[in-house]
């Protein structure tokens, strides 16, 4: 799925715009606007990972249907920058394909785009953090979505490469930010200190993005990535080693249903690491909170486990009522709710028009507090579910090399 630097590109091509269907579906609806921003980026941005295999099969990712996702995002609502990356296949060129054919309709002024670099797949020998690694990524990512700057670009999934300081590697990482803080690496001694090659790496790809910031390639300068307790050591260092903060830090699957840290984690993030905006990605825990996730998400078998009991048991509760809110529904509306209260823009994969709409129309049920009254019955029973299986607020294994 993932083409290395120096492999021959695919193609993805469209037929000319006046084909490509635009019916009343495709239309902006009155009244049905997200138009929040939250810093520089709107409340909700685009994940275009299911622009990808990840998510979705090649015959939906080839047609029209990611222009139209696209078109509909920017059309009728505020959801004007997409995330993509070179590890999620063919997305930058799915997205940059249907951006350059709405050109005359949305100038590339109009939105934001947002990559990654460093990651290309699952093995050490697909990871380049180097200089040059950094900058030739950069310039197959300007290709691919016919622009010639990126809004922000992400050293992607630092966990892989930045050497491990943790007394553990699943469960439940708060004490990071407590009683654990010196095991961590995260005491006030321990902001500067580089652990070993895996922390030059990470640093030196900061610096491989920030001399292209410099050429104004590159506007915003960041880390993505898992867990939290890495992120922040990783931008505090960036802090003390560099003397500048990171402009933004993204994580995923953390402010969900099943896993809330993130909103403990962020002011550390914002207070010790100075900064300047944080993200925070996937409400549906990369699938996780749906009926089918995917095959090779890497939760544990016993989280896993618990979300279809939760789901079984929700849908039991609600029976056949057409007006009660499904599982996935909930965990939408639960991430806005507590991404709104804690200022956080979130990234959100939406693969199809149905999709788009639905968004816009449960961030504005949480944004004017109109959300019905038993949603948040549904939500506490989930809650004290997901505590009773001792999975709440719990971790995956850290991901790390195939």
């Amino acid at each position: 799925m993932v083409e290395r630097l120096d492999a021959p590109q695919p193609v993805y091509p469209l037929p000319p715009i006046e084909q490509i269907p635009d019916d009343e579906i495709d239309r902006a609806e009155a009244g049905k606007q997200i138009v929040t921003r939250i810093g520089e980026l709107p409340a909700v941005v685009l994940g275009a990972a299911s622009f990808s295999p990840l998510y979705n099969t090649d015959d939906h990712i080839s047609g029209t249907n990611p222009l139209r996702v696209t078109r509909l995002a920017l059309r009728c609502t505020a959801i004007d920058a997409f995330d993509t990356s070179p590890y999620y296949g063919p997305s930058e060129i799915i997205l940059g394909n249907a951006l350059k054919a709405l050109e005359n309709e949305f100038p590339r002024s109009s939105y934001q785009l947002i990559t990654k670099c460093g990651r290309f797949g699952n093995t050490r020998a697909d990871f380049d953090l180097t200089r040059a690694g950094v900058r030739t990524s950069v310039a197959r990512s300007l290709s691919r979505l016919h622009t010639d700057y990126l809004d922000v670009v992400y050293v992607h999934d630092i966990e892989f490469i930045a050497d491990v300081r943790a007394p553990r590697t699943v469960g439940n990482h708060l004490p990071a930010l407590g009683s654990e803080r010196e095991a961590y690496g995260l005491e006030e001694y321990q902001a500067g200190q580089v652990l070993g090659e895996g922390d030059q790496e990470v640093l030196s790809a900061i610096e491989a993005l920030r001399e292209l910031q410099g050429e104004g390639i590159v506007k915003k300068v960041g880390i993505s990535g898992y867990p939290l307790p890495t992120l922040l050591r990783i931008a505090i260092l960036v802090l003390h080693t560099t003397g500048r903060p990171l402009d933004i830090v993204m994580s995923y699957s953390h402010l969900n249903l099943q896993n809330r840290t993130f909103e403990a984690f962020k002011p550390a993030l914002l207070e010790r690491a100075a900064v300047k905006q944080v993200v925070s990605a996937s409400p549906f825990s990369m699938g996780l909170l749906t009926p089918k996730p995917p095959a090779w998400h890497p939760a544990s078998d016993e989280i896993k486990e618990a979300v279809t009991k939760a789901i079984a048991m929700h849908n039991e509760r609600i029976g056949g009522g057409s007006t009660s809110p499904t599982f996935s529904e909930l965990a939408l509306g639960y991430a806005f709710g507590q991404a709104l209260k804690a200022h956080t823009p979130t990234v959100v994969g939406l693969s199809r028009i149905e999709d788009v709409y639905t968004c816009a129309r449960i961030w504005q049920q949480v944004e004017s507090g109109n959300l019905p009254t038993e949603w948040e019955t549904h939500v506490e029973a989930i809650t004290r579910f997901f505590e009773a299986e001792n999975v709440l607020d719990r971790c995956w294994e850290n991901p790390s090399f195939s």
